[in-house]
C-alpha cells in the first residue's frame, strides 16, 4: 500500500532511519513501514518540512533537475538584515557547491518585521545581548547542499537557525517539533504540485 507523510523534523536530527554515527535518525521519532522513506533531506542542523514516502514515482518526480518546486525556509541570520542584501538574495548570488562555483536561481526573500511563529529550539541558539538577529522568508526553486546557509553567508548575514516550512503547498503548520501527518495521494501529489 502507498503511503505519504510529512513530518516536522527537529533539530539534530539525521534525514534517515540508520546511522553509523550515535546520531538520533527518523527512526527515534517515526513509526513508519520499513519500505517508507524520505524523499530528499534535510541538514542534521535544519528543521522542518520533509516528506516520506514508499511511492518511488515521487522519488524521481520531486528530485528530477527539470522539476522546479518551491521551498520556502524561515531564516534567523545574525545581524539586521539590509535591503541590499534581500536584493542580492532576490537576483542570485555566486556560490561554491563541491569546489565550482554556483550562480543561484533568483529567489524570493522577505523579511519578517517580528520573529515568526516559530517552536523554540532545544537546545535555543546562543544568545548573544550586543548582536541582532532578523529573520526572512527565502523561497527556492532548487536545492544544493547547504544553499541557504551558502546563500546568507555570501551576503555577510550567517545562518543561526534554518526552518523549511514549506513544499509547494504543503507546510508544517499544524505540526509540532517530531509530530507526523499522514496525506492521502491526491493530496500529497496535489501539494507538491508533481499532480499538476
Amino acid at each position: 500500500m502507498l503511503q505519504y507523510f510529512i513530518i516536522y523534523k527537529p533539530f539534530q536530527v539525521l534525514s534517515q532511519f540508520t546511522s553509523t554515527e550515535g546520531k538520533a535518525t527518523l527512526h527515534d521519532l517515526f513509526k513508519v513501514a520499513p519500505d517508507v522513506y524520505p524523499v530528499g533531506r534535510l541538514d542534521y542542523d535544519s528543521e522542518g518540512l520533509l516528506l516520506l514516502t514508499n511511492d518511488k514515482q515521487v522519488n524521481h518526480l520531486l528530485l528530477h533537475p527539470d522539476f522546479a518546486h518551491e521551498r520556502e525556509y524561515w531564516v534567523q541570520v545574525e545581524g539586521n538584515i539590509t535591503e541590499d542584501a534581500i536584493m542580492e538574495l532576490s537576483r542570485g548570488v555566486s556560490i561554491t557547491i563541491d569546489g565550482k562555483i554556483h550562480r543561484t536561481k533568483p529567489a524570493r526573500a522577505i523579511p519578517f518585521s517580528e520573529e515568526p511563529p516559530v517552536h523554540p529550539r532545544n537546545p535555543p541558539i546562543r544568545f548573544r545581548q550586543n548582536i541582532p538577529t532578523s529573520w526572512l522568508s527565502l523561497s527556492l526553486t532548487e536545492g544544493k547542499n547547504r544553499q541557504v546557509r551558502r546563500m546568507t553567508a555570501k551576503t555577510g548575514f550567517p545562518t543561526l537557525r534554518l526552518i523549511r516550512y514549506r513544499i509547494g503547498t504543503l507546510t508544517i503548520r499544524d505540526l509540532q517539533p517530531g509530530e507526523m501527518m499522514e496525506l492521502n495521494r491526491n493530496t500529497f501529489y496535489k501539494g507538491t504540485g508533481i499532480g499538476r
